[in-house]
């Protein structure tokens, strides 16, 4: 019986440190290049696969496909997205195909395996910023986190009964040196 549960505690283990890329496309891609040289040296590149995480800024369709245009954020070893407040700037990734935009909205957290296949100038505000474009070959659309409590509580906690702070009191000592119980 004890190996039997242990099987099960190292399965539960092994599948939390999973990988959202498959393993495939892990093997072509390049981790060796930072960001800021990817979008410095787009012609360098062009052509090789990267793993990146993303902030979802837009998502449109167009005729050539869904094209998200995202905030850089660093990834670790399983894909998993390290720090969403750190940027080194923004890309752009094109899915050939359709992904809902209000499933692909804006805030929610992204990790692409996707190819180099040049750059594209867009302005944000009045600045014209050039995005490097990446063909997705594979995505992973990370999970909505609401609030402090995920999932949220289904219930509200109940209220704390105890008015007193002791929390050895007990409804049946009391008597004339002790408070009457506690009842709402």
């Amino acid at each position: 019986m004890k190996k039997i549960l242990f099987a099960i505690a190292i399965l539960f283990l092994i599948s939390s440190c999973t990988y959202v890329i498959s393993s495939p496309m892990r093997e072509k891609a390049r981790t060796d290049v930072p960001f800021s040289s990817i979008k410095e040296n787009v012609d360098k590149y062009k052509g090789s696969i990267f793993i990146l995480g993303g902030i979802i800024v837009s998502t449109k369709n167009t005729e050539e496909g869904s094209i998200i245009e995202a905030v850089h954020s660093e990834v670790d070893a399983f894909g998993n997205i390290i720090d969403p407040d750190r940027s080194a700037g923004r890309f752009m990734a094109i899915y050939r195909g359709y992904l809902d935009p209000l499933i692909y909205k804006k805030g929610r957290e992204i990790t692409i395996a996707g190819e180099l296949i040049g750059s594209r100038k867009k302005s944000i505000g009045e600045i014209e910023y050039k995005y490097p474009l990446f063909e997705i070959k594979e995505i992973y659309l990370w999970r909505e986190v609401r609030g402090y409590f995920y999932p949220p509580p289904p219930y509200p906690y109940p209220p704390y009964w105890y008015r007193y702070p002791y929390w050895w009191y007990d409804p049946w000592w009391y008597g004339p040196h002790y408070p009457p119980p506690p009842y709402p």
